[in-house]
């Protein structure tokens, strides 16, 4: 199986995509959720790791120096998959994160890690990706670090709606920033693969949700 289609029952297994009646911090009723704060395990960790890391190794060359994970969910993930890196493809790369408060003492500073030198090709790991906000407050972080060069930004899903404006949040990253973003999957993807599909016995995405997730897109989605 490959491993988006792996990764979307992964989530629903692991109770981080699920499907009903939620408000999300924009304030829109939407039809699915996605809270990878209820990843949990070690099992899980490693699992994860590795998606982000078959994501890598399909979309990005090699020659990055290094993974960045924006505080606070993106640090396991980046050290998830540094791990996995190693471990499935003999990728043994640089990571760092950063402080949401620089330390003034001992060593001192907002980073943690790899010490980012100028020209290293850097790929930030975050978890999903909304408004973007984190984005713009992460990149200042990494070009007051280094001179370095964004490789790209691997989140594990794309809703596909736009943010305040006409774009996507993915949209509005690459415009301002330049930075091509992977994700996992799309919550395309999701739709069409979950769709009348059982994952232990049970159908998550039937006509009814598929209509609705549909009329979200229809109104929210680019």
């Amino acid at each position: 199986m490959p491993y988006k289609e792996q990764f979307i029952e992964f989530m629903v297994r692991a109770g981080v995509l699920t499907f009903g009646d939620f408000i999300t911090k924009s304030g829109r009723k939407t039809p699915y959720f996605i809270n990878t704060g209820n990843y949990r395990t070690g099992a899980q960790a490693a699992k994860l790791g590795e998606f982000y890391a078959d994501c890598i190794m399909e979309n990005i060359e090699s020659g990055i120096d290094a993974l960045f994970g924006p505080a606070y969910k993106g640090i396991p993930l980046s050290v998830a998959c540094a791990i996995a890196l190693s471990n499935k493809y003999g990728r043994d790369l640089n990571y760092c994160f950063n402080r949401k408060e620089a330390k003034d003492h001992g060593e001192g500073g907002s980073m943690v890690g790899y010490k980012l030198k100028d020209g290293d090709r850097v790929v930030i790991i975050e978890d999903v990706i909304t408004a973007g906000t984190a984005m713009r407050e992460c990149i200042p972080v990494l070009k007051s670090a280094a001179n370095v060069e964004i490789a790209g930004l691997v989140v594990s899903v794309d809703r596909m709606e736009r943010g305040t404006g006409n774009l996507s949040a993915i949209q509005q990253i690459k415009e301002d920033f330049g930075i091509v973003t992977y994700p996992l999957v799309t919550v395309r993807e999701i739709i069409d693969y979950l769709y009348n599909r059982e994952v232990d016995g049970k159908i998550y995405i039937d006509g009814a949700m598929r209509e609705r997730m549909e009329n979200y897109l229809k109104e929210y989605g680019v």
